[in-house]
């Protein structure tokens, strides 16, 4: 499995390309393109690389990570969009969320599959599974590739931090309990691809992140 990463938005939001090389099939994980200079780097490197992508997987629904939804499904009409049930919601008050932030936020489309823990979500050869972790969303998720140790956390978990819970649909108790119970079980050597930010490890956090107990 294959992994590009850009950082988008005003946010400086981590959008992630997943592909595998010989089918070429792909993901997008939270799609953050906002500028369109943004959108078409994001798409130059598709057409690049001759992917093909099927699915957007959004760890969850805030604007920083949905901007370019709207983008990806007008390029691709046949894509599918996946995240939680509880994150419908998000996408519903698109508009608002980016007039909190007065920033012009196209209305994304509805999430077309929902996720659930432990689901299996196939991207060519390979497969990531989805770790419902609420707390930063009401819906949030991580993906969990377990052959290649690699985790996408989204806003759940940073280098040396948490995500933010003041924000739709926050609540820091349930993100420390998701973070302990489900993302501090997973092998030490698991390299976390975060929402924002670098990358860090299971054992990193485990040692240095002040939240984690």
């Amino acid at each position: 499995m294959k992994i590009k990463r850009f950082s988008f938005n005003p946010f400086q939001e981590n959008t992630y390309i997943v592909y595998d090389e010989k089918s070429l099939d792909c993901a997008v994980i939270d799609p953050g393109c906002y500028f369109p200079e943004e959108q078409n780097c994001l798409l130059q490197f598709l057409q690049d690389n001759n992917l093909h992508p099927s699915k957007v997987l959004y760890t969850h629904c805030h604007l920083d990570h949905c901007f370019g939804a709207t983008f990806l499904a007008e390029q691709f009409p046949a894509l599918k969009f996946y995240g939680h049930t509880n994150e419908q919601e998000n996408i519903n008050i698109a508009e608002q969320q980016g007039a909190v932030f007065g920033i012009d936020f196209q209305q994304p489309p509805s999430i077309s599959h929902y996720v659930f823990d432990g689901e299996k979500i196939t991207i060519g050869n390979n497969s990531l599974t989805v770790i419902e972790t609420p707390g930063h969303s009401a819906g949030g998720v991580c993906y969990y590739c377990e052959n290649e140790k690699i985790l996408f956390s989204g806003d759940t978990l940073f280098a040396g931090s948490v995500g933010r819970t003041d924000l739709f649909g926050g609540n820091m108790q349930m993100l420390i309990q998701a973070i302990n119970t489900k993302l501090m079980t997973l092998p030490d050597d698991v390299t976390v691809y975060c929402g924002h930010g670098y990358t860090t490890t299971i054992n990193e956090e485990k040692h240095g992140n002040p939240y984690i107990s």
